[in-house]
């Protein structure tokens, strides 16, 4: 017997399915599905909210002075002429950064080979703003289930879809 489901798809149609579902479900926080893909699912994106929630502590804050480019009141560069060349003006700033420890940057990397990059347009503006998914694993969603052990989605039926018959359910975050 096998231990996954093949949902009448080849492997690389199925592992793509698969990577979009958790991707949406874990940027929208619920997604309606048939069944037997939401079984699947299910299996996955338990997986990354348990390694984001076992490693979400496991950084260190590091200061570092970075080069900022100065801006004028309109938000564009502030430039002077240096030999008879427009130069950039920059200032440096100290910052305060989050350095992963090995093992966090492991599970980072392991989470980006299943979620693929989520686009979100905020309300008011035209363009896409890319949302950075494991960062939002790590920061939003693992400190919500620290205390948690497992059993982080609930799948509710809804009932039989009007064309297939399908049993279609609602995948949700608990």
């Amino acid at each position: 017997m096998a231990k996954y489901r093949k949902l009448s798809r080849t492997s690389a149609q199925r592992k793509a399915l698969i990577r979009g579902q958790v991707t949406a479900l874990l940027a929208n926080g619920k997604i309606v599905t048939t069944e037997a893909k939401a079984k699947e699912i299910r299996k996955v994106a338990e997986g990354l909210i348990a390694l984001g929630v076992k490693e979400k502590d496991n950084f260190e804050t590091v200061k570092v002075t970075a080069k900022v480019a100065r801006k004028d009141k309109d938000g564009k560069r502030v430039k002077e002429v240096k030999d008879g060349k427009k130069v950039t003006v920059y200032d440096e700033v100290e910052k305060e950064i989050k350095k992963d420890l090995p093992s966090r940057l492991h599970a980072r990397r392991e989470m980006m080979k299943v979620l693929y990059t989520v686009k979100a347009v905020e309300e008011g503006k035209k363009k896409a703003k890319e949302v950075d998914m494991v960062a939002k694993i790590f920061d939003e969603i693992a400190p919500k289930y620290a205390t948690r052990n497992g059993g982080y989605t609930r799948i509710v039926k809804i009932g039989q879809r009007k064309g297939d018959g399908a049993m279609e359910v609602l995948l949700e975050l608990v």
